[in-house]
């Protein structure tokens, strides 16, 4: 980018919503298009249920923050969710029945595709670019692309070793050129989804280096870090993390240092943290995941 170029940008950000009016204000009115947003998690924690969440929510009109566009899913683990697309799909129905009548399934605007290779997924982008040029002959006015998991196409086919190290960097830095080029020429929403590894050291961060506002991330009990390393971190425009923790709520029929404690009510606490942002301070909110989706907690109540 040259310096001009920052002249020319554009002076309104698109946001897709999430379908829940909690979640939209946390993030400062949803996902933005002209960038890529990251969702990193241990497995369970919603970072999948969110992405298909996304998928319908990017169908709605813009007078309800949608993009009125079709979605792209790249998928890159087994089994493909298609039962809690199924769930997600009557819930979207019933939210929305003048919008999306028995008669339209909005599965006909999502286009899926499997990749099992990060060569496979840069091979798909490529391709995909000629066919945005003509998306009234192909059927592909796609506004929202998500990659679910980014993690998963690099985790065998690389070695721990200074040339595998090299080739794995290059093909980050291209994979994310071409999608900030389609973010950011079509005003496209990227979410890309990543894991977690166990943290083994003291540092804040890879090789005591920290990214972003969190000091640290924990779930789970365990302090993690994402998956990929700080050359991943530095072709992402946002990250955001979810956690998952486990809860006491209540202790009935005993004293807590008593031998017998009785009851112990637990549930499973699940938070969205903004670990770094360009238009985002550093904060969290809580969330729950329903049959109907994902929605965020009113801390009021």
């Amino acid at each position: 980018m040259r310096p001009e170029n920052l002249l020319h940008r554009p002076t309104h950000t698109q946001y897709c919503t999430l379908g829940c009016p909690i979640l939209d204000a946390f993030l400062g009115g949803g996902i933005p298009c002209n960038s890529i947003t990251e969702l990193v998690a241990e497995s369970g924690c919603g970072k999948t249920q969110l992405s298909l969440q996304l998928l319908f929510t990017a169908q709605l009109p813009l007078h309800l923050n949608g993009l009125s566009a079709s979605s792209l899913y790249l998928y890159s683990e087994y089994p493909f969710p298609n039962r809690r697309l199924d769930q997600l799909v009557e819930s979207f129905r019933s939210s929305h029945p003048i919008l999306f009548a028995s008669s339209r399934d909005p599965r006909d605007y999502i286009f899926t595709r499997n990749c099992q290779t990060a060569q496979d997924l840069l091979d798909v982008l490529l391709l995909l670019e000629s066919r945005l040029e003509r998306p009234k002959e192909t059927r592909l006015d796609i506004k929202l692309i998500v990659i679910d998991s980014i993690a998963a196409l690099f985790r065998s086919d690389f070695d721990n070793n200074p040339t595998d190290l090299k080739r794995r960097s290059s093909l980050f830095f291209k994979i994310s050129s071409i999608l900030k080029s389609h973010a950011r020429r079509r005003g496209i929403a990227i979410v890309v989804t990543n894991q977690v590894v166990d943290s083994m050291d003291d540092n804040n961060g890879s090789s005591g280096v920290r990214v972003g506002n969190l000091e640290s991330m924990y779930t789970s009990g365990r302090r993690v870090l994402p998956a990929l390393g700080l050359s991943w971190a530095n072709c992402v425009n946002s990250r955001l993390f979810l956690s998952r923790h486990e809860v006491i709520e209540g202790v009935e029929n005993g004293l807590p240092d008593s031998d017998y404690s009785g009851y112990v009510s637990r549930r499973k606490r699940r938070e969205l943290h903004v670990v770094f942002a360009p238009h985002l301070p550093h904060s969290s909110c809580e969330f729950v995941i329903r049959r109907d989706g994902v929605f965020g907690v009113d801390e009021c109540l």
